[in-house]
Formats: C-alpha cells, sequence, structure tokens
C-alpha cells in the first residue's frame, strides 16, 4: 500500500513575486516528491504561481472572504477542519490570523515564519503585534527565521525560547549563477551603451524597500560618467518611481523598468554594481543572487546585510538617515563606477562568500527537517 504524501498548507497575507514567495516555490518544489503543498493568499492574489514550474501537483486553494478579524478567523477555521493539513506554514504577520485559528482549534503542527516588517514597522514595532506574538507564538511547533536579527527579536522581544526559533538563511541554486560579464545582447536590447556603467535594484518595489532612494542616489550619480539604472521588480511604487525617472534630466533615458523577471540572471550579469536601498531588510535573496553574480554592493546598513557581505564590503555600507541617506549612496555609487579594480576585487570576494555560505541545498534540507518533525509531532 503506497502511503499518502504528508499534505502542507501555506498561508500567505499575499503571494506575488517576492522573496519569501519566491523562497517558499523552490522549497516545494524542492521537497516535492517527499510533501504534497497547498497555497491560500489571503488577499487572492497569487501572482508568483507563474514561479511554479508546473511539474508538480501544487493547489492555490480560494481565499476565504475577509469580512473583519472574526468572520475571517471563523473561515479560516472552516479551511483547516475543511483541509485536514498535516502542517500549517504561516507567512509573517499578514497570515497570522491563520496562526489564531490553528490555536483556537487546538492544532499545534504549525510552522510560522517572520521574515521582515513592512513599512509600518520598519522604525518602531507596534505592541499590539509583540503581544499577539508573544502569546500565540510559544504554542506553534516552530519560528523559522531567516536572520541573526530576526532571530535575536524573536528572543529578546517575543520572549521565545531559544530552542523554539531556527535561523535557516536564505540559499539560491549557486551553480546557476554566473559572474556579471557586461552581457552586451541584453545592453544592446534595453539601449545601453556597451561601456556604460550599470547599476542594478531588484525587488519588490514597496515602500520598505525604498525604491525612490535608489532613484534619488542615482540621479546624483556623477554624470560624466554616463551610468544606466536598470530596476528589476513591480509593486506599488512602480508608477512615482517612473515619474521620478521621468521628469529629472539625469536619470531621463537612462533609467529602464524591466518589471519582474522569473529568471534574473541574466540582468545580474548586465550590472556592474547592486545596490540596496532599503528602511528595513533581514536576508535578501536578491544580495545572494547578486553576490553569486560576482557584483560588488553599495547598501543600506539594514538587517543582517553587513554580516552576509565580504569583509571588504563594509566601506560601501551606509547609515540609515531619513533625510540624507541618499546623498552617501550617491558618493560611494559613483566611486564604484569609476574604479573597475575595485569592483573586480569586491565582486570575487562576494561571490566567493555566497559559495561558501548560501547553498540552496543546505537550506532545502534544514527546512525539509522541520516539515518533517512537525507531522510526525
Amino acid at each position: 500500500m503506497v502511503r499518502e504524501q504528508p499534505h502542507l498548507l501555506h498561508v500567505f497575507s499575499t503571494f506575488v513575486p517576492a522573496g519569501p514567495e519566491s523562497r517558499a516555490v523552490r522549497l516545494i518544489e524542492g521537497a516535492a516528491h517527499e510533501f504534497r503543498h497547498s497555497i491560500v493568499a489571503l488577499d487572492g492574489r497569487t501572482d508568483a504561481s507563474a514561479l511554479l514550474s508546473g511539474k508538480y501537483d501544487v493547489k492555490l486553494l480560494a481565499a476565504p472572504p475577509r469580512a473583519g478579524s472574526l468572520a475571517t478567523l471563523r473561515r479560516l477555521r472552516a479551511l483547516l477542519v475543511e483541509q485536514k493539513p498535516s502542517a500549517l506554514l504561516t507567512y509573517n504577520w499578514g497570515a497570522f490570523d491563520a496562526v489564531l485559528a490553528a490555536r483556537s482549534l487546538r492544532y499545534g503542527r504549525v510552522i510560522h515564519h517572520e521574515d521582515g516588517f513592512n513599512a509600518d514597522e520598519a522604525v518602531e514595532f507596534k505592541a499590539r503585534r509583540v503581544w499577539a506574538r508573544r502569546l500565540v507564538l510559544p504554542r506553534v511547533h516552530r519560528v523559522v527565521v531567516p536572520s541573526r536579527k530576526l532571530e535575536k527579536i524573536a528572543r529578546d522581544t517575543w520572549k521565545l525560547a531559544p530552542k523554539q526559533v531556527l535561523c535557516v538563511p536564505n540559499g539560491i541554486d549557486l551553480a546557476r549563477f554566473q559572474p556579471a560579464d557586461g552581457r552586451p545582447s541584453l545592453r544592446h536590447a534595453l539601449g545601453i551603451p556597451s561601456r556604460a556603467p550599470v547599476i542594478g535594484w531588484v525587488g519588490h518595489l514597496r515602500l520598505e524597500k525604498n525604491p525612490l532612494r535608489f532613484l534619488k542616489a542615482a540621479a546624483r550619480v556623477d554624470a560624466e560618467l554616463g551610468a544606466h539604472f536598470l530596476i528589476l521588480g513591480d509593486g506599488a511604487e512602480r508608477a512615482a518611481c517612473e515619474e521620478l525617472a521621468a521628469k529629472t534630466p539625469t536619470l531621463y533615458g537612462r533609467t529602464h523598468f524591466v518589471g519582474h523577471q522569473a529568471d534574473p540572471r541574466e540582468h545580474y550579469r548586465a550590472m556592474n554594481v547592486f545596490c540596496i536601498s532599503s528602511d528595513t531588510e533581514q536576508m535578501p535573496i536578491a544580495l545572494v543572487e547578486a553576490m553569486a553574480s560576482a557584483l560588488p554592493v553599495v547598501t543600506t546598513d539594514v538587517g543582517d546585510v553587513r554580516a552576509m557581505l565580504a569583509p571588504g564590503q563594509a566601506d560601501w555600507i551606509v547609515e540609515i538617515d531619513q533625510h540624507e541617506t541618499a546623498w552617501p549612496l550617491a558618493e560611494k555609487l559613483t566611486a564604484l563606477a569609476r574604479d573597475a579594480d575595485a569592483r573586480a576585487r569586491l565582486g570575487r570576494a562576494n561571490r566567493e562568500k555566497a559559495l561558501a555560505d548560501y547553498d540552496f541545498a543546505t537550506m532545502l534540507d534544514a527546512h525539509r527537517t522541520v516539515w518533517r518533525a512537525a507531522v510526525q509531532g
């Protein structure tokens, strides 16, 4: 008799192509022979399903209609009773109603993931959310985080026992990424001169990623360099970014919005410098991809970014000041755009660190171990 695969139910606030969702797709497909999976996006958006290869049976379930917290809670309880998952996997505060629904059913096989904070908690935590996490998360099977900073927050602020919090750094299939080489064909298609420095930005275009800060810094990069700016991603801030690029003389005609790219490898290869301009991060997957592409990085000092990068990158990290951060970012972007030797040196060091520390197989093994323990628990 063939034993049925354990059923994992994944609940997201939204399932759009961003870091946690992209990681979940890769983990789901990496463990598809051992588990079957269903996904619920509470806002009904399932854009990230386009990242699924189609090789495996991953079900997209209809979201229960939202009608206030109590009604949503009741509908999520009904969903759990109907689906009878072997384990429930929830992602970030936006899916916390599902954690509460499981708790109300005395269902303990819950793995809750925390990947960071939205713009409303970039500077200060909301007390209600802190207390909710303190009260509920000690009763779930495990809380999984990707960064040491979040691990510390889970222990010190949410008061979770150390054994309950598991830090699993994000990993990617490093063998698929090659060192940046200018990618002449892509540059030609985008209208970028072959010798122009290309500064790249990758992420979901939302407030906490602060893509407008990147563009304000880009506008101040020495115009004599003739740099071009390549932006991968979609989101609520795209219209504002496109408007700024269109009306700023130093950006007009040199800023390229290419939207979300399911496979961004060729775009990384076309870059010379990678930039992070976020107000808050933990362990961005885009940074690992840039490092694997042997790119030097200019970044705000957020999350685990300083520890992730090669040691020589310390001078290229900018402290956040809400009013002045664009200027130091611009200075460092200009300096790297001018210095090919520094770019090559830092890029090699970043690639070596990525190869040593951020392999997908290691991440998959850690998550699969947690899934097995929850199912058996």
